[in-house]
């Protein structure tokens, strides 16, 4: 079996019991006022299961094949591939969640993006705290202000 469906079958377990844990476990505890309501906590997680399984499936089961084999990845290859940038992706991100409480969303949101932008090969400074700090900006009012879910804006020691 190719690398790549090795990968989809570990990503349809873990979509799996992602799933489990959206449709059977999250929603027991609830409170009976966010019963009625139409979105619950748990919405956003049962369609990212759903998405997960269904793109898995699709790669265990060949069905994005085509004709031509030039994308596909060689496993004896792997150091032909750019892992750098992939290791400190992951790096970064778990640095921004470390840091989201202590720096709060949108300093730590704007550095992330900055930097993730910079690691994969952006040199445009300006264009780069541009967007970053617009896209921070934006998703942090739909999230507070829209969806009513508190997210600390500003480092701790400058107050709520």
């Amino acid at each position: 079996m190719a690398l790549d469906r090795w990968i989809a079958l570990v990503l349809l377990s873990i979509c799996l019991l992602y799933g489990y844990t959206a449709w059977l476990t999250m929603d027991a505890n609830l409170a009976p006022f966010m019963q009625r309501k139409p979105i619950w906590p748990s919405t956003f997680p049962k369609v990212l299961s759903i998405f997960g399984i269904v793109l898995s499936l699709i790669i265990l089961l060949g069905l994005e094949k085509a004709e031509q084999t030039v994308g596909e990845i060689d496993y004896r290859k792997l150091h032909e591939y750019k892992l750098g940038q992939a290791i400190l992706i992951l790096g970064l991100m778990v640095v921004y969640a470390i840091c989201l409480r202590p720096i709060g969303f949108l300093g730590s949101t704007t550095a992330f993006l900055v930097l993730g932008s910079f690691i994969l090969g952006e040199r445009k400074w300006l264009v780069m705290f541009t967007v970053s700090l617009l896209t921070a900006g934006i998703i942090w009012y739909l999230v507070q202000e829209v969806l009513g879910i508190f997210l600390r804006p500003l480092p701790f020691f400058l107050g709520n």
